[in-house]
């Protein structure tokens, strides 16, 4: 089924929002960084009957309006504010939500915030609940007291200059192409939809208050620690909050956590975190294993996804081998089984 495309205003923000039929149980789409709702079509595109899908342009992403920016002193609470707003403008009182990447981020935040607000949680390789990067242990301890190595100064200045360019091509190592099949995708495998995922990528907003964000500089290493503004900011464990919340949350909804086996970008191990290129030695200074660490990332995960299983809530991980940081990308058909099959046990 194709696609609607809308430009809509909700309370917050004016931005692109693409639909699957007008009626229905609501799915909505919660996209990752460096993309926008594109990322999502396909999935929207093979909802099942008797579905209505939902994915938009999140704030410093495609054609959401420039203006808006995130604060990130408040977490990730400016996007989930977003999406609810998206859900009172089509009058939703509940949906099942699939958050990617950064979008499984916000939708911790949704979970804390809004859980009365959501049918179930379709955890798709989300962020850690504690954020991302400057973190150690199950818990999401800080690693120094300012949270060095994490926020914006994380983000690798050839990028930007490549996303400046508006660079397509594969001819530098750091373009947004060579980002989406290095480390995004499971390394061999291209998207048929690639041209069209490089292009979500270029979109992103950039500047101090957008993409990379800003920065403060540490006299811990890696010497970086977070600013203020935008979304890498937003996912520092500095602003991450109580994530304790959510075994509090009532009503609990069930979660399905699915990820890849080949995840380079959320995972113990993760190649965007400061820990783990010290450790390769990619990045120089490196104080040790025993000071810095990589994040624990998915085991972060498991630890808060089985104490809100143990204070009443359900959960189950689903692996998708072969697959990395996007399995609906890469494997489409083997993800909408399970994901079909899931929402479907929730809506009688």
């Amino acid at each position: 089924m194709t696609l609607q495309t809308q430009t809509i205003t909700t309370k917050r923000i004016t931005t692109r929002v693409l639909l699957r039929g007008d009626d229905g149980i609501p799915v909505l789409f919660i996209h990752g960084n460096l993309s926008n709702a594109t990322w999502g079509a396909e999935l929207l595109k093979t909802l099942p009957e008797g579905y209505r899908g939902i994915g938009y342009d999140q704030r410093g992403y495609g054609a959401a309006d420039p203006e808006k920016k995130v604060d990130a002193t408040k977490g990730l609470s400016d996007l989930a504010d977003d999406a609810i707003a998206l859900l009172d403008y089509f009058n939703i009182e509940k949906a099942h939500i699939v958050g990617h990447s950064m979008g499984g981020s916000v939708l911790w935040w949704l979970m804390r915030k809004y859980p009365q607000r959501i049918i179930s949680a379709t955890q798709v390789a989300p962020g850690s609940p504690y954020g991302f990067g400057g973190c150690k242990g199950l818990d999401g301890q800080p690693v120094y007291e300012d949270f060095a190595g994490s926020g914006g100064g994380l983000i690798n200045p050839r990028l930007i200059e490549r996303i400046q360019m508006h660079d397509t091509t594969t001819d530098d190592q750091f373009s947004p192409r060579n980002a989406l099949r290095n480390l995004i995708v499971k390394q061999g495998f291209i998207p048929e939809q690639e041209d069209e995922l490089v292009e979500a990528m270029l979109s992103i907003h950039l500047g101090e208050q957008d993409y990379p964000g800003d920065m403060t500089q540490s006299p811990n290493w890696p010497y970086v620690a977070p600013g203020v503004w935008g979304v890498n900011n937003a996912l520092s464990p500095k602003y991450a909050g109580d994530v304790t919340e959510l075994l509090r949350i009532d009503p609990k909804p069930p979660v399905l956590w699915v990820r890849g086996t080949d995840d380079l970008t959320v995972s113990d191990s993760a190649m965007a975190d400061p820990g783990t290129l010290g450790k390769l030695g990619l990045l120089p200074n490196y104080p040790g294993e025993d000071v810095y660490p990589p994040q624990p990332m998915v085991s972060q995960t498991r630890a808060i996804l089985e104490k809100y299983a143990a204070a009443g809530g359900i959960y189950e991980e689903y692996i998708m081998a072969n697959c990395g940081h996007s399995p609906y990308i890469e494997n489409l058909e083997q993800f909408n089984l399970k994901f079909h099959t899931f929402i479907n046990a929730y809506d009688n």
